[in-house]
């Protein structure tokens, strides 16, 4: 058996107990593995930079015209409440092994089932690399508001190879990258928070103080009755915009737990990120989609053109019918950022769900190849090369055909975030068994319960998240909505006949301590920075 050690496998684990953990083991040279190069400012802005996109600043705006306001903020509201749970999930596994290579389908590997860990890394690996390619046609799509004279084509390229360089030269390098992309947006929700503010108290050129005036339209306040009327449309539309909502957040909590290897001091600055994750939400989410609800109608036709630009975000269409001109173009530019950004971290973690399945023996070994700076570039170029389908787009042919492998990832967001809580319930209940749920590093409130509850909701928006396409029915939009379910259970069922594994791991066969005094000591060992003077303290809280 050979002497160097599996990418994920801590220094100093028995090899002959790593050999039951794994389906295969692959060797490679530990100088040759990831790198600890993120630093807390990344990380934290990198799960911020995540779910904030162009679904704040474009696509709230579709569901303000289908349900009212009302909805619109309460579904965000309870959704914020969903993705706190998810982030404690995820914060607490990483927090308590934060090994180099990890990733989410890495833990549902040792604490839950090979086949399901197998279901989960291509799900995510496939809904991150299309969403590469939807990014990158987003990005052209904006850059076409301005009618400049170059094809959709270049601006695809273009976009591509920039993130592609970003994520290939060092992961300090992506961190850095993806920090001052996610200010540039933090910072201009911030100036819309306080523009919308100044409207609804009458201080723009038209001069009328409209408050919440959109919330009191005649006959029904602010919800607009979904499907049927009465007491039973409100629920739907309140339901719809829940469901909705979530496409926003979806895959942003993970974006700290596919990090967690590759960041400096990870027991410090993971549950840092995970705490300060929440309220920073509850800014830009809750009081934006409050705002939204006041700056236009819900009956505003501009809502509902179809495009995915500036000319289609409720902010420019409030702004715009307030008398302010120019920030159009400012939104423009912050949705162009959101979609660049987005489509950089999406290329980071499906290379590193790409490793950790390769690392893991559940995709070809090639990928566990890393530079000298620990990047794996083979990962790297596996989900970025899947962005090229991008250049369908720019025939209106094959746009239908990118539409389809757009709809079979739409839903995989939400399974993949029933497997995280399915996880977490299955590693507390192993650190109940051997005695060690009192050694977590990072514990969060309400637990177990807030993850069954959550876990309950989760399942039932899976289920009836395309509910509408019943009235009147319709089979394309019922495939749309559901055909990511049963390719699923393909996966699943697929690896679990193939390999005969069992349906869930014992408790007494499940490994809770290889890698934990490695990652004890680290922590002893690190020595974190005291700030000489109010400058330094400032930075080290944001840094």
């Amino acid at each position: 058996m050979s002497s160097e050690k599996h990418p994920l496998e801590s220094p100093g684990a028995d090899k002959a107990h790593a050999d039951t953990i794994f389906d295969g083991i692959i060797s490679l040279d530990k100088d040759a593995q990831l790198q600890r190069g993120l630093k807390s400012r990344h990380i934290q802005f990198l799960a911020l930079g995540g779910a904030i996109g162009t679904g704040l600043f474009v696509g709230s705006g579709n569901i303000l015209s289908k349900v009212g306001p009302v909805p619109l903020w309460l579904g965000y509201l309870s959704m914020m409440a969903v993705v706190w749970v998810i982030m404690n999930n995820v914060a607490e596994m990483t927090t308590y092994l934060p090994l180099k290579g990890i990733t989410l389908p890495y833990f549902t590997n040792r604490y839950v089932d090979n086949s399901l860990a197998f279901a989960s890394g291509w799900n995510y690996w496939y809904a991150y690399s299309i969403l590469v390619a939807a990014e990158a046609s987003a990005g052209a799509i904006l850059l076409d508001y301005w009618e400049t004279p170059v094809p959709s084509a270049v601006w695809i390229t273009i976009i591509l190879l920039v993130c592609l360089f970003l994520n290939i030269i060092a992961v300090e390098v992506f961190g850095e990258a993806e920090f001052w992309f996610a200010s540039i947006k933090l910072i201009t929700i911030l100036g819309l928070i306080i523009v919308a503010i100044v409207i609804m108290a009458g201080g723009a050129p038209a001069g009328e103080a409209i408050g919440f005036k959109y919330w009191n339209e005649p006959d029904r306040g602010g919800f607009k009755q979904y499907l049927t009327s009465g007491s039973t449309g409100r629920f739907l539309a309140y339901w719809t915009a829940f469901a909705r909502c979530g496409f926003s957040f979806i895959t942003s909590p993970e974006l700290i737990g596919t990090a967690a290897g590759e960041t400096v001091a990870p027991r410090r600055n993971i549950p840092k990120a995970a705490r300060r994750f929440l309220y920073r939400l509850a800014v830009f989410y809750g009081v934006s989609s409050l705002l939204i609800g006041c700056l236009v109608s819900s009956d505003n036709d501009r809502l509902v053109t179809g495009a995915s630009n500036a000319s289609a975000s409720p902010w420019v269409i409030g702004i715009q019918e307030a008398g302010i001109k120019g920030l159009n173009h400012v939104i423009n530019a912050a949705i162009l950022t959101s979609a660049w950004s987005a489509g950089n971290a999406f290329v980071y973690s499906g290379s590193r769900i790409l490793y950790s399945l390769a690392c893991t023996g559940q995709a070809p070994a090639i990928f566990t190849r890393t530079t000298k700076r620990g990047v794996p570039y083979a990962a790297v170029l596996g989900t970025w090369s899947l962005g090229l389908l991008a250049y369908l787009n720019v025939n209106e042919n094959s746009a239908r055909v990118f539409e389809w492998f757009m709809n079979i990832s739409t839903i995989s967001g939400y399974i993949a975030w029933i497997i995280v809580m399915i996880t977490y319930l299955r590693f507390r209940k192993a650190l109940e068994f051997n005695g060690l749920l009192n050694t977590l590093p990072f514990k969060t409130i309400g637990q177990p319960y807030a993850t069954w509850i959550t876990l309950v909701v989760i399942t039932l928006l899976t289920i009836t998240n395309g509910f509408h396409v019943f009235v009147p029915f319709s089979y394309k939009d019922f495939l749309a909505a559901y055909i990511t379910i049963p390719a699923f259970f393909v996966l699943y069922f697929g690896h679990k006949l193939w390999h005969r594994t069992p349906w869930l791991k014992k408790l007494d066969q499940i490994d809770v301590l290889t890698g934990k005094k490695e990652m004890d000591e680290m922590e002893e060992a690190d020595v974190p920075p005291v700030a000489s003077n109010w400058i330094q303290k400032v930075w080290y809280w944001i840094a």
